[in-house]
């Protein structure tokens, strides 16, 4: 077997079930390159997904700790779409994704990973870009640093 070298993944792997309490309170809260908040807004907060499906993953979550969709207010899902739309303009204009895959994980059934914070997952597409390393090593390659990553797609995120 074929070892890869990812030294960046083995700090979070380490630290992931030392962090108390809600990772998007903790983003809203805290420094944002060290939660790798992206963007704030009124009323929501773009912060890049720790544990990406692909390079420039991002997620979107109401400032407000909600674990129901349907609570959110109006001004809420308008700028939670927003921040997506606006995200995937940054995206755009740094890595030019084939598409993307946005959504919502609405209980653990439906595969959210935080179930009592909702949020909303941005995820940059290439075609090609599922190859033999998931389907054969149950791996995924990330060829840039989440903090890198970060200080660029804030770098180039459009203005409201």
């Amino acid at each position: 077997m074929k070892q890869l070298w990812a030294p960046w993944r083995l700090e979070y792997i380490k630290s992931a079930d030392e962090d108390a309490g809600c990772v998007f309170c903790a983003a809203v809260e805290g420094d944002d390159e060290e939660r790798l908040v992206v963007r704030r807004g009124e009323n929501a907060i773009v912060l890049l997904n720790k544990y990406p499906y692909s390079s420039g993953h991002f997620m979107v979550a109401p400032i407000r700790h909600i674990g129901e969709y349907g609570e959110l207010d109006a001004e809420e899902v308008l700028e939670l779409h927003r921040l997506a739309a606006a995200g995937m303009g940054a995206l755009g204009t740094l890595y030019a994704p084939h598409g993307y895959n946005v959504g919502w994980n609405l209980g653990r059934t439906a595969g959210a990973g935080v179930v009592d914070h909702v949020h909303l997952h941005v995820v940059p597409r290439w075609g090609g870009d599922t190859n033999f390393m998931p389907v054969l090593a149950d791996v995924k390659v990330l060829p840039q640093h989440l903090a890198e990553t970060r200080r660029r797609l804030a770098e180039v995120w459009p203005e409201d």
